[in-house]
């Protein structure tokens, strides 16, 4: 699909690998921007599908891919915010995981606790400062799909220890020369969006201004969204506050300074019974991906609203220009 998109729109689309997950599958990235227009961009990063089952996240990006592609040219807004803007966007971040429809990868890592943020803790230990998990990292239970229930979480043997987390940190970092301003990690399916979440750890304090642009997004979010909102550095999942350790938005926040979300594309197939995190079906490798068109269209807003304010979020400049969106979008809630 991604070589379609380049062969349909050339002057618009690139796509390249930006490394090998552990069976050597290509992680691909399509950078999404007007190339006839040469003028200096900020850029952004979109991922998606670092849990392998969580497939919304990887498809809310192809949908976000098409929507821009399709409208250039057409629509005033995304013209210009592909003539001023590099949108990087990388649909599948774990392929082995996803091809066999498991949360982690090959090793049977998960991937998204494998970045160098707090890394360690055990699950049972949220918002304390034990980091015992690690010493998971050294036991491989490839594709165990026994619910963990939230007594550990399989997160390597340190930070980065896998093809897949090397390839995003080694990709942020070459973006971090061209004007990076905000990167979102997307999800399936608590139906919410949230900060960085290790802000509570010195090493992560948030300033006035940071705290400031969070809170303005998440209020906007709630106002124009479906999607529900936490505290600024609080995570939460159905409604359940709590904090996580080795997250890629925790890091990218670390590391780089810039507004990093989660975006939790709600799934009702992928929730049965609405039993919550952690005893969700999502461990077992089983959860359905019904609706999909349905939760794509409703993600539009808020990656909107992020890229017409990127050169705002990139200076942590209050984030107040307001997208322009076409009739049905975002759809009416189920």
């Amino acid at each position: 699909m991604l070589n379609g998109f380049k062969d349909k729109y050339p002057e618009l689309v690139e796509v390249f690998s930006i490394g090998k997950s552990v069976l050597g599958k290509d992680i691909w990235c399509i950078r999404v921007t007007n190339e006839k227009n040469n003028t200096i961009k900020s850029s952004c990063l979109i991922d998606g599908c670092i849990h392998g089952n969580e497939w919304e996240g990887g498809e809310a990006y192809l949908y976000l891919a098409d929507y821009l592609l399709i409208n250039f040219d057409a629509n005033e807004t995304i013209t210009h915010i592909l003539n001023s803007s590099e949108v990087y966007i990388i649909p599948l971040v774990n392929p082995d995981g996803r091809e066999e429809n498991t949360r982690w990868n090959e090793n049977g890592i998960d991937l998204n606790r494998n970045f160098d943020a707090g890394f360690g803790r055990l699950l049972l230990t949220r918002g304390g400062v034990f980091r015992l998990g690690k010493v998971f990292g050294f036991i491989k239970i490839p594709y165990f799909n026994l619910g963990k229930l939230g007594i550990y979480e399989n997160c390597g043997r340190h930070p980065f220890s896998e093809p897949e987390t090397q390839a995003i940190r080694d990709f942020m970092m070459d973006l971090e020369k061209n004007d990076f301003s905000f990167y979102v990690n997307c999800h399936t399916a608590d139906h919410c969006i949230y900060t960085p979440d290790e802000t509570f750890k010195p090493t992560f304090e948030m300033t006035e201004q940071e705290t400031h642009i969070f809170n303005y997004v998440l209020n906007w979010v709630g106002k124009n969204t479906e999607y529900e909102t936490a505290g600024t550095g609080i995570n939460f999942h159905n409604g359940k506050k709590f904090y996580d350790s080795g997250m890629a938005q925790d890091w990218c926040f670390k590391e780089f300074r810039i507004p990093s979300f989660v975006f939790e594309i709600l799934s009702l197939d992928y929730f049965p019974s609405n039993v919550g995190y952690p005893i969700d079906i999502s461990y077992f490798g089983g959860s359905k991906h019904d609706h999909i068109v349905h939760w794509m269209q409703t993600t539009i807003p808020f990656f909107m609203y992020l890229l017409v304010n990127i050169d705002n979020l990139r200076e942590w400049k209050t984030p107040d220009i307001q997208p322009s969106l076409p009739e049905g979008v975002p759809p009416e809630p189920f």
